[in-house]
């Protein structure tokens, strides 16, 4: 039997009626080992359990300035680059985020009741996305390999054809 690693998510959202919703929807309706936090201080201490993907409140503790999700969302990026990071928020707005995105935020997600189908279809993206990167570096050694191969076999064709030349 295959050994296979479940996706791990972590659901970030100082909203505790949203985050045992979208908590629900993810364990009845997913395999994946999905992890919840109230506070983005819970998440960053929690990034040692190597997550696949964070959920990541925008609005996240807005009392506390130092603690804001764009904060906790930079801090998850230089901690690990790798982790994809959705962003959740109330606020249907551009200008919100784009400014997610220049954080480095995979996607931007408006809360809503569609949250849950979103954050699936944001899911099937980063996998896809991960699958294409993973096809691109085959295709670049590939590249790298026939470079080099290439005229090697050409030069030790000529080196042959000149030491040896009854072989050809």
């Amino acid at each position: 039997m295959k050994n296979e690693k479940k996706t791990k998510v972590f659901l970030v959202d100082d909203d505790a009626i949203f985050l045992k919703v979208l908590e629900t929807q993810f364990k009845e309706r997913t395999n994946y080992d999905v992890k919840v936090f109230s506070t983005g201080e819970e998440c960053l201490r929690n990034l040692y359990q190597k997550p696949d993907i964070i959920f990541l409140d925008y609005y996240l503790n807005p009392e506390n300035a130092k603690q804001t999700g764009l904060k906790i969302l930079d801090t998850i990026k230089i901690v690990d680059p790798k982790i994809h990071v959705v962003m959740l928020s109330s606020q249907d707005s551009i200008e919100l985020a784009i400014n997610c995105m220049k954080h480095e935020a995979f996607d931007y997600i408006v809360k809503s009741e569609a949250v849950f189908m979103r954050a699936q279809k944001a899911i099937h993206h980063i996998f896809d996305r991960q699958e294409m990167e993973k096809e691109l570096n085959f295709s670049k050694t590939a590249s790298i390999i026939l470079a080099v191969l290439v005229p090697t076999i050409i030069l030790v064709a000529i080196y042959m054809q000149i030491h040896y030349p009854g072989i050809m």
